[in-house]
């Protein structure tokens, strides 16, 4: 049996486990089935304490089968502050006659867009992701790790700011790996091979994929 990825507490025993497809509300909030994250207090509150600064209408698209760690951090573009001129004081949120000389300027600032996570994405202890960065299918990113810039699909990454460790695979295997996309596959096929999924080799997740006609283009 498998588990429903609409239920909140997968794991019965063990409510600091949720699945986050079923608890987003916000329009800017997208998240895929069986993305879990795991905190042992107030992990129902994803969207508040750990989507920051979502003023705007950028958007944070979280893929399938991800796992993230108590205390990751997204960091929207609401976050930033004005660095035109002299001063970064955001003199605007304040209104009155401050908003009324600054309005157009803050309105004015070039927006990172969305910020979006791929597939099979592991997030450490405390990872943070600066506003707009893309994380690629199959991504590791470290414990502790500041993410300012986009990381390539099966890339791990850790440091402040992340730089890449390690690619997983060769880049070969990493284009077997993407167009084979097994986290698109039926959840059924899934479960059938998931012992190759977990312990296989790029190869042989390409071939299933193969065999099922589901490879991408």
């Amino acid at each position: 049996m498998t588990p429903d990825p609409m239920t909140v507490h997968p794991l019965r025993a063990h409510e600091r486990v949720v699945f986050l497809k079923p608890l987003v509300s916000s329009p800017t909030v997208v998240v895929g089935e069986y993305t879990y994250y795991d905190d042992p207090e107030g992990a129902t509150e994803f969207e508040t304490r750990n989507v920051l600064y979502a003023y705007g209408p950028e958007r944070l698209v979280i893929g399938k089968y991800c796992a993230i760690a108590s205390g990751t951090t997204f960091l929207m573009a609401g976050a930033e502050h004005p660095t035109m001129g002299v001063s970064t004081y955001p003199f605007t949120m304040f209104g009155g006659e401050w908003a009324e000389r600054t309005l157009d300027l803050v309105t004015g600032m070039p927006s990172k867009g969305d910020t979006v996570v791929g597939n099979d994405v592991w997030f450490g202890y405390r990872a943070t992701m600066m506003p707009g960065v893309r994380i690629g299918d199959g991504a590791i990113v470290a414990a502790g790790a500041v993410v300012t810039a986009d990381v390539p699909p099966y890339t791990i990454v850790g440091g402040n700011p992340a730089r890449p460790i390690r690619s997983r695979f060769d880049d070969s295997d990493v284009e077997l790996l993407l167009r084979a996309a097994w986290w698109d596959w039926p959840v059924d096929l899934v479960t059938e091979h998931v012992r190759t999924i977990l312990a296989g080799t790029p190869a042989e997740i390409a071939r299933i994929a193969a065999t099922h006609g589901l490879e991408k283009a």
